[in-house]
């Protein structure tokens, strides 16, 4: 038996980069899977890129409230709050407060109103994993980033407050840093040429797969012991008990 048969997930932002990559891992290690998308086309394109694997996508935008609590409603096993954004990138002068909020309110806002959807049902259930995908840029400020930044302190955070309030009740939850990805958002840093991230040559940047075996890692009950914490994927213990390459 495969390690999350009988379970269901749902992965946000799941038709691309790391995201379409979790919903390719999870559902190798048995979860039936869902994602979400913000239009038609792209759950097409995701589903055929996904080929024989079979997923479930439904339209939703992070920040649409409505959309994302009638996906939550069918009720999941494991959340993986993937979706975000990087800008606006630029030196605080230089960006408007309306744009600056947006990115709060994907990061983070959209993340607190669905994992507090999804544990209603988890804790109704009897537990639950969910898995916020962090950054090393929670812990430190980077130049032209001061809202994801704070978008990803808070929801830091927030991972830790779910842990210590929800544990207890069976709800398993882990922030996880993916580390440089060659993704979308890698390619607007590097567009923007703003922080030392931007002039990461692209061979230089890890594949998404790496990550999304992690993340599909931490929703087994191997990865108990690790719960609350914040994580990222170039820990070597981590990397050795997922199975992933040694780093040099």
């Amino acid at each position: 038996m495969t390690p999350l048969s009988g379970k269901t997930a749902l992965v946000t932002g799941g038709n691309r980069g790391i995201g379409l990559e979790v919903v390719r891992a999870l559902a190798k290690a048995g979860a039936t899977v869902h994602f979400t998308a913000r239009n038609a086309a792209n759950i097409a394109a995701a589903q055929r890129d996904l080929g024989p694997i079979k997923a479930t996508g439904h339209l939703a935008n992070m920040t649409d409230r409505a959309a994302m609590t009638t996906v939550l409603e069918h009720g999941f096993d494991i959340l993986i709050n993937n979706a975000g954004v990087i800008g606006p990138i630029g030196r605080m002068l230089d960006i408007s407060p309306e744009d600056w909020a947006i990115n709060i309110e994907t990061n983070l806002i959209a993340a607190f109103q669905a994992s507090q959807t999804a544990m209603r049902q988890m804790v109704a259930k009897g537990g639950g994993t969910i898995v916020n995908l962090s950054s090393g840029a929670a812990h430190r400020p980077m130049e032209g980033w001061s809202a994801y930044c704070a978008g990803k302190a808070g929801l830091a955070m927030l991972t830790r407050s779910i842990h210590e309030e929800y544990a207890a009740q069976g709800i398993r939850v882990f922030g996880f840093a993916p580390g440089v990805v060659d993704t979308d958002m890698q390619g607007a840093i590097r567009a923007s040429g703003i922080n030392p991230v931007s002039k990461i040559p692209r061979e230089n940047l890890a594949p998404a797969d790496e990550p999304a075996r992690a993340i599909a890692w931490l929703c087994t009950p191997a990865a108990d012991a690790y719960a609350g914490q914040e994580l990222d994927v170039r820990n070597p213990d981590l990397r050795a008990q997922v199975g992933l390459r040694a780093l040099p």
